[in-house]
């Protein structure tokens, strides 16, 4: 089946210590589920992985795939730095009941685009759980059109997370690749473009958006499939007002590390300083703003139910 709808890339609560704060972790699993997210994708750039251990990793992977108790799927990232090393931690997934581990290509080191295929082929060919490739150009070397087609003939290969924002590139990809893998998934990790990739021929979105407003990416996923693209166009138009407020003029993903806390969580300071006063004024203006927004949003929801016949 394809992998498909809105998953969240999780944020992680961090207690006084800076420790995982598992209970904050589990109370924020559930709320998006019952919010509507339809996946779950921990250890991706949203959630940090690289400022946290392989242990904790695979604690957040394992709490995530806990909490969820098969509500709805997880795809938990792993961007380990070897080849076995990837294997160990996406057979460690496997054995938790993630769905498939989203691979990202190698990082740091400059790479061909015949070593970035070999290094997916391998993984491909000796993973146990299916794997969804994560291109993830600002951070890691960009993995091609034609790498991805050649992949997707690896029945273990199962999709790719785009994070480009390139809606011409998902373009080209789902036209080279479909008609060869009906099943195969693409996934943006752009928001401010969802409906647009949808409309494209994307299968869904792993969102960092969705950690603020579940309902709201949830809901322009459905108007989108439904063909009420003028509402679902309106609606963009406010999650990606949500996405500029989080995403720009701050350290990723502090933005939205604080948006969250405009939801009622308390997700504490992330591990990276950042130098500024505590608490940072810019910071407060951002969440005043982020929760007028939703606000908004919920009286005009609040609207239109009244107002249907």
């Amino acid at each position: 089946m394809t992998l498909s709808g809105i998953w969240t890339p999780t944020l992680v609560p961090l207690n006084d210590r800076g420790q995982v704060n598992e209970p904050e972790l589990r109370r924020f699993i559930d709320w998006l589920i019952e919010a509507g997210v339809q996946g779950l994708f921990p250890n991706g750039s949203t959630g940090e992985f690289i400022r946290f251990t392989s242990e904790e990793r695979r604690w957040i992977a394992a709490i995530t795939c806990d909490q969820a108790m098969g509500r709805v799927p997880v795809i938990v990232g792993c961007a380990e730095a070897s080849i076995k090393e990837t294997l160990n931690a996406s057979e460690a997934y496997r054995a938790m009941g993630a769905r498939a581990a989203a691979v990202i290509a190698p990082f740091y080191y400059p790479l061909s685009s015949s070593s970035i295929y070999e290094y997916f082929r391998q993984l491909g060919e000796a993973s146990t759980i299916d794997v969804m490739l994560y291109n993830m150009p600002r951070f890691a070397n960009p993995i091609d059109i034609e790498t991805v087609q050649r992949l997707s003939s690896l029945q273990r290969i199962v999709g790719i997370k785009d994070s480009s924002g390139d809606l011409t590139f998902m373009m080209r990809m789902i036209q080279s690749i479909s008609p060869l893998r009906h099943d195969f998934a693409f996934l943006t990790g752009w928001d401010s473009q969802v409906v647009a990739m949808l409309l494209a021929g994307a299968t869904g979105g792993v969102n960092a958006t969705s950690n603020v407003a579940p309902q709201l990416i949830r809901k322009l996923y459905d108007l989108t499939l439904k063909g009420n693209l003028e509402e679902a166009h309106r609606l963009q138009h406010v999650v990606t007002r949500l996405f500029d407020l989080m995403f720009q003029g701050h350290n990723f993903p502090d933005g939205f590390r604080a948006g969250v806390e405009t939801r009622g969580f308390n997700f504490g300071s992330g591990r990276q300083p950042t130098g500024l006063p505590m608490p940072d004024p810019k910071v407060l203006a951002m969440k005043a703003e982020i929760a007028k927004i939703l606000d908004d949003e919920a009286k005009y929801e609040s609207r239109i139910t009244r107002h249907d016949p």
